[in-house]
């Protein structure tokens, strides 16, 4: 490894494959400390939906990125890189490897790389606009205008994908297209990368079971814990998934049963989606599934 650039070690892959024990291992191994990569851990009040390690799991370990802004706020990548960085960078100084632990691709590879994201914050009125005018009028009606605005981003893009397109959005109006941020992909840090390869099927299988366990540990009464804290579907947080189908459950939109079934098919999709996103992951090497002591040792030798 490349010395000069600092050295770190990121470990992804899809929900409910076993990242945050693995992580765990590995940074007691290098004496280290683990940053969390997970777009839904920095949510306070967030707990079983989330699957954030519990003081028990964390073994005295130090876990930064989770609990650090209120579930009413917004949080983007480039909010997680302003946090992130400065940490990383710290741990490299102290002569650690820090542990990067998660499984949303943006956020990894906002350390990873210099990527500018259109150094715009996240905008929740402009969002709420447009998310707006999707329920109203169609997610093709916010599609047609940043067709209208920035072609180039709208052809990499599907009309559906109304998060990423409301995004692109939000970056036009904060005064750039998306599509004129030009970033190189040259890694900031030297970086090993690690995932566990699941057959798809068992993946699944323990998507099931964790998603049955979550609401064996009460994820309905977080959810209604938050809406007594006036959390909404229009908070960024209650679109995660498990909260967003709680939320319609005790809305009476649906049943719990059906509430429950579409979190463990929205937790499959996503986790397509996440393994889809990670394979673009130059060098990332995907483990083969073992005895976790076994693979953190193999990773620590391999760093």
């Amino acid at each position: 490894m490349n010395q000069e650039k600092g050295k770190i070690l990121i470990i992804c892959g899809p929900t409910a494959s076993g990242k945050s024990q693995l992580a765990v291992k590995c940074a007691s191994l290098l004496n280290s400390e683990i940053i969390s990569a997970d777009a839904m851990d920095v949510y306070r009040g967030l707990d079983i939906g989330t699957a954030k390690p519990t003081e028990e799991e964390k073994c005295g370990i130090k876990h930064h990125l989770i609990d650090v802004v209120n579930a009413d706020k917004t949080f983007s990548v480039g909010d997680y890189k302003e946090f992130a960085r400065p940490i990383v960078d710290s741990l490299i100084k102290e002569g650690k490897i820090p542990v990067i632990c998660g499984g949303t691709g943006f956020y990894v590879n906002s350390i990873i790389y210099d990527f500018s994201y259109g150094n715009s914050a996240a905008n929740l009125a402009t969002r709420e606009k447009y998310m707006n005018m999707a329920k109203e009028q169609g997610k093709q009606a916010v599609f047609d205008i940043l067709k209208a605005v920035d072609p180039e981003t709208a052809e990499t893009l599907h009309p559906n994908d109304l998060k990423r397109v409301v995004r692109a959005l939000e970056i036009f109006e904060s005064g750039t297209k998306k599509s004129d941020i030009k970033d190189e992909k040259i890694p900031v840090y030297d970086y090993a990368a690690y995932a566990i390869d699941y057959d798809r099927e068992e993946l699944y299988s323990r998507i099931d079971a964790r998603v049955d366990k979550m609401i064996e540990n009460g994820l309905i009464d977080e959810v209604r814990s938050l809406i007594s804290c006036g959390i909404t579907p229009k908070h960024q947080c209650m679109q995660g998934i498990g909260y967003k189908e709680i939320y319609s459950y005790l809305n009476g939109e649906q049943s719990l049963t059906d509430a429950v079934n579409t979190v463990k098919l929205n937790t499959k999709h996503y986790a397509k989606r996440q393994i889809t996103f990670f394979k673009r992951l130059d060098g990332l090497i995907w483990l083969k599934p073992d005895n976790v002591d076994m693979l953190a040792k193999r990773i620590v030798k391999d760093l």
